[in-house]
């Protein structure tokens, strides 16, 4: 053996006595610091917010576990309140918001956050929020920073307006544009208007829906109660569960096992109200994020369409951890074009319309200021253009249910009105009687965003008659 060989060996044999390095664990950030990243990503990129503090969660560790209570706190109160915070900002601030580092940005709106709507001490708030900057690679401006918040933490309160108009007090209180609050009130009126402008500010409930082909809502609520996860039934579906703060709800006993998927009850009702009969073949063409098809797919075969084919990979993903695989199919097609001949017809078609979202700004307070009312009839197009497409693959005697995420008449009531206008062959018809006691309004479901607890959502039974 020559000597470069045993040299050679004698590598081999050290690599195979060294340790395996340990798996590389993520980087330690503080609370405050995370935050001030998740919301100038948000802000930057126009993504949603829920989408980035997971993904952000999940690259960093904090060096609290009880901190991802404070992150999640200080990033959907902050973008909740982000128009009441700025007109604050504006009063003492030396330098206009708009031609600050999205960063920097964030840090201000997250101190004046803690100053006026936590119980955070003030100079905690101020020293921690400047402390964060420097772990930023932002030392340069602590200075900025810490003199516009010590001017905020001077101040006795949150400033008030006395603005005799009423919708520009609420817009301001409760951090809404202007022309939402005026919308809401025109079509609600002021006390029913002004709940949901609150209720758009609280805190969203985590609710599940238990997977029926694995399990029964009892069964869940039992397994989970005896795991010490303080779990309470849904007040109208018969389906969802309400679970407590609980961290990582990949981690929750079920999640791994496909015994339940997130949905808000709201959005459970749109599927119990399609009522859909055993052995119906149905399509889902608006299918993405996939609540409603794996809901669906839980009582019959589903064919799944959305326009986003990347998004089909959650679906898929999705129908495969519930046992759903066999009966759910997903693919890429653009329901506002006609639908291609070798679908075939359905006995009931869902569309789950792209809308405003309006329904959904207490889990999506960043919607709130994306929306311009002009956008509204754009969108109404769009739904209009996918209903189209919808009831022309609809059986005779079928059903076509139209839902909507939005509180908003234009994208409900005004929508499904027009439609039958065109369709005489259609009509309206209430879900069957039963053990259900579904919110209706002119015999379509609704849920409005209140004391219940519930996102915003609109859906209409549309049966085809010949």
């Amino acid at each position: 053996m020559t000597a470069k060989q045993k040299s050679g060996q004698r590598t081999s044999a050290r690599q195979e006595l060294k340790p395996k390095s340990a798996p590389r664990r993520p980087p330690v950030m503080s609370a405050r610091a995370l935050a001030i990243s998740v919301l100038a990503r948000v802000e930057a990129t126009d993504a949603y917010l829920n989408a980035v503090l997971d993904a952000a969660l999940d690259e960093f560790r904090l060096a609290d576990a009880r901190d991802v209570a404070l992150v999640t706190e200080l990033c959907y109160g902050t973008a909740r309140r982000r128009l009441t915070l700025d007109a604050v900002l504006r009063t003492v601030s030396d330098r206009k918001l708009e031609k600050l580092e999205d960063k920097v940005l964030a840090a201000l709106r997250i101190g004046a956050y803690q100053l006026f709507f936590t119980r955070v001490p003030k100079h905690a708030a101020v020293a921690d929020t400047v402390e964060a900057l420097d772990a930023l690679r932002l030392a340069r401006a602590q200075g900025f920073v810490n003199a516009v918040l010590r001017k905020l933490s001077a101040l006795p309160g949150l400033p008030g307006v006395t603005h005799a108009d009423e919708a520009v007090r609420w817009a301001y209180e409760e951090s809404y544009p202007e022309w939402l609050v005026r919308r809401w009130v025109r079509q609600f009126g002021p006390e029913r208007a002004h709940a949901m402008l609150e209720a758009g500010n609280q805190s969203a409930s985590v609710v599940i829906r238990a997977n029926t082909r694995r399990t029964t809502r009892d069964e869940l609520c039992q397994a989970l109660l005896e795991m010490g996860v303080e779990v309470t039934p849904t007040r109208v579906s018969p389906v969802g569960l309400v679970l407590p703060k609980v961290g990582k709800l990949t981690e929750v006993y079920g999640y791994r096992e496909g015994l339940w998927q997130v949905q808000d009850e709201a959005a459970q009702l749109v599927g119990l109200f399609a009522s859909v009969p055993p052995r119906a073949r149905v399509l889902d063409v608006c299918a993405a994020p996939g609540g409603k098809a794996c809901h669906l797919a839980e009582s019959n075969e589903v064919t799944a369409l959305d326009v986003h084919a990347h998004k089909l990979d959650k679906i898929r993903s999705e129908a495969k951890r519930l046992g759903l695989s066999e009966r759910l199919r997903a693919q890429a097609t653009d329901a506002s074009k006609p639908l291609p001949e070798s679908l075939g017809t359905f006995d009931l078609v869902m569309v789950d319309a792209p809308c405003s979202g309006l329904g959904t700004l207490k889990r999506h307070p960043e919607i709130r200021y994306r929306r311009a009312e002009e956008d509204l009839k754009g969108l109404h197009l769009l739904q209009r253009q996918i209903l189209e497409s919808a009831q022309a693959v609809v059986n005779p005697g079928g059903l076509l249910v139209y839902a909507v995420c939005s509180t908003d008449l234009s994208e409900g009531g005004d929508a499904v009105e027009m439609f039958l206008r065109s369709h005489p062959d259609f009509t309206t018809e209430s879900p069957p009687t039963g053990k259900i006691a579904f919110p209706l309004w002119q015999g379509h479901l609704r849920t409005l965003p209140g004391s219940q607890g519930w996102d915003g959502f609109f859906a209409a039974r549309l049966r085809r008659m010949y």
